[in-house]
């Protein structure tokens, strides 16, 4: 069989995990760069196994049906939204997932926030500049934080919070003032949340419910000393919207690990800001998480192999 391995961005699928079983008998061919349109369907053409990192390349009806080869998907995590997976049942096409590591998006939402209210990285930029103590940074102690999206990641935030000294409200679609309670944070509608903290970060799955989940409406509503930290999907935030805040001082800063469009395009607005820091989409890439990921593969293709195959989503 052929197997493809898309988007190994660092190029480390292969010491990531221990192929060789699996390179014994099949072939591997694996991609570092993203592919798109025929470059894309030139590289899967042929391919009886695709491993998939994360939502990185999409696989629409339409990109499936034109791999007639294609025996096994598998993606990295357990879910991927990227991926039809009403298509890929209809053409027989199994779709497995890997382990996760569910602290590493946790990490980086702290990383971020810190690099923002202390202005970490505009000081690194300025320090290399020759530059020295341009900026005052701010305090979490004291501070409230608002989190939507209490679930499984939203509520790893709120120890870390309380032990900074924070106070900490939380709102989504379906949080109940029962299951804040239980987490020990104050429940809010969405206003009040956007109204009163001085942090908002997202901590939400991207639907047709929840893009555009901040709206212009919503955003205007922060205070203008409020900062956004958002690295769960781009999406969930109305980008320009955001873009005009902080173009503005409508609010003070973002902190973003996750866009529109990515990778992020040269010359986009974000990127020319002093009140934001970007990273490129990398809260969960941690070695932990990779190692995770692609044995987590090689268990997939080993099973299926076996006509035994694990962790099938669809």
């Amino acid at each position: 069989m052929k197997i493809v391995i898309l988007d190994d961005y660092q190029d480390v699928a292969m010491s990531m995990a221990d192929w060789s079983a699996v390179k014994k008998h099949h072939l591997v061919q694996v991609f570092n760069q993203k592919l798109e349109g025929e470059a894309l369907l030139e590289a899967l053409a042929d391919a009886d196994v695709i491993c998939a990192m994360r939502e990185r390349t999409r696989f629409d009806d339409n990109l499936l049906r034109q791999l007639p080869q294609l025996k096994l998907l598998i993606t990295s995590g357990m879910r991927n939204s990227a991926i039809d997976m009403k298509a890929a049942r209809a053409l027989n096409i199994p779709v497995c997932g890997t382990p996760n590591n569910g602290a590493a998006a946790f990490e980086m939402t702290w990383a971020l926030m810190l690099s923002l209210v202390r202005k970490v990285a505009l000081e690194d930029r300025r320090v290399r500049a020759g530059q020295w103590q341009t900026t005052i940074g701010g305090d979490l102690k004291g501070k409230t934080l608002g989190i939507i999206g209490l679930g499984k990641l939203g509520q790893q935030m709120v120890p870390v919070a309380k032990a900074f000294g924070m106070k900490v409200m939380a709102w989504s679609p379906n949080l109940t003032e029962e299951r804040a309670m239980e987490a020990d944070v104050l429940f809010a509608t969405k206003a009040e949340l956007l109204s009163q903290a001085d942090i908002v970060t997202l901590h939400m799955k991207l639907s047709d419910r929840t893009r555009s989940l901040l709206d212009t409406d919503d955003i205007a509503r922060m205070k203008p000393s409020a900062l956004l930290i958002n690295t769960s999907r781009g999406p969930l935030v109305n980008e320009q919207a955001l873009i005009t805040a902080l173009q503005s001082g409508a609010i003070a800063g973002a902190a973003l690990d996750v866009f529109d469009i990515e990778p992020l395009p040269a010359e986009h607005p974000l990127t020319t800001l002093d009140n934001t820091v970007l990273t490129s989409h990398v809260g969960f890439v941690t070695e932990n998480t990779y190692r995770l990921f692609y044995e987590g593969m090689v268990e997939a293709v080993k099973a299926f192999l076996k006509d035994e195959p694990i962790r099938v989503l669809n």
